[in-house]
């Protein structure tokens, strides 16, 4: 990689369509752009970079932008990461713990197979012959740097319906993913519009969509308890860490948790 190539820089894919994720995204309070990225997958660009303002690194960033985006949604989000010296992925899905991976600069695998397996199980992937192919990127190969790994890996989920658009690739640094993104067709900016605003258009979404159920009645309530009791926690352990991260996702689990009862509360009034 060259050194330009080599700064730092990140992806958010999400499995489910730009209308959807921009809702969510929403919640992040974070400035980004979002895209169109294949047949039910959309991307997530960065606008700031606060990996280089913070202690955190890229990594450590992105894996709390994932969670916070996956456990208030039914669909899965894989963080994609890369600096000078390593690149990999984050894959968030609801509850469950994130699995990841990362390569080393040079291309050697420093992951667990089993991170492989879960990644292929979680996303629905071929479990043979798409598997053959996330195997081949957890194997020694002095021909195939982080980068080429970051590629193979998208070439794994072209099978499952991703495209992402021409100059989002991993590798790439933060300024020119950001300039690429910008000139998308269809591309959206995704802003922070208040809390208010934000709250009523997520659940409103949702309210008229197959998941109506769980943000009114008795499955609503049971899912906010279980967010507050999951988020608060979180957040004590998130400053103790002194982790921007996944302190972003614990106030998100708190302020949904406590937003659906409150709107279960109003609309049941």
């Amino acid at each position: 990689m060259s050194s330009e190539a080599a700064s730092p820089g990140a992806l958010l894919l999400c499995r489910a369509e730009p209308d959807v994720v921009e809702i969510a995204a929403q919640l992040l309070r974070e400035r980004m752009l979002l895209a169109e990225a294949g047949r039910d997958w959309s991307v997530l660009v960065p606008e700031g970079k606060p990996w280089l303002q913070g202690e955190e690194p890229v990594d450590r960033v992105l894996t709390g932008w994932a969670t916070a985006l996956a456990v208030g949604s039914a669909w899965p989000v894989l963080a994609l990461w890369w600096d000078g010296d390593r690149s990999g992925y984050t894959l968030a899905s609801g509850f469950r713990r994130t699995v990841g991976y990362e390569w080393l600069a040079n291309g050697t695998p420093v992951g667990e197979d089993e991170a492989m397996r879960t990644f292929a199980a979680r996303l629905g992937l071929d479990p043979v012959l798409d598997m053959q192919s996330l195997e081949a990127l957890a194997r020694p190969d002095t021909e195939a740097d982080a980068r080429a790994r970051m590629l193979g890996l998208l070439a794994v989920l072209t099978r499952a319906g991703l495209t992402l658009p021409p100059g989002l690739a991993p590798g790439e640094p933060a300024d020119r993913l950001r300039e690429v993104a910008r000139v998308q067709e269809g591309v959206r900016q995704v802003e922070w519009p208040g809390w208010r605003d934000a709250v009523r258009a997520e659940f409103g979404a949702v309210e008229k969509g197959p998941l109506g159920p769980w943000v009114r009645g008795p499955r609503a309530r049971a899912l906010a308890a279980a967010q507050l009791a999951a988020g608060l926690p979180l957040a004590v352990w998130a400053v103790r860490r002194r982790s921007g991260g996944w302190g972003t996702a614990a106030a998100l689990l708190v302020a949904q948790g406590a937003a659906g009862l409150a709107y279960d509360r109003v609309r049941s009034a």
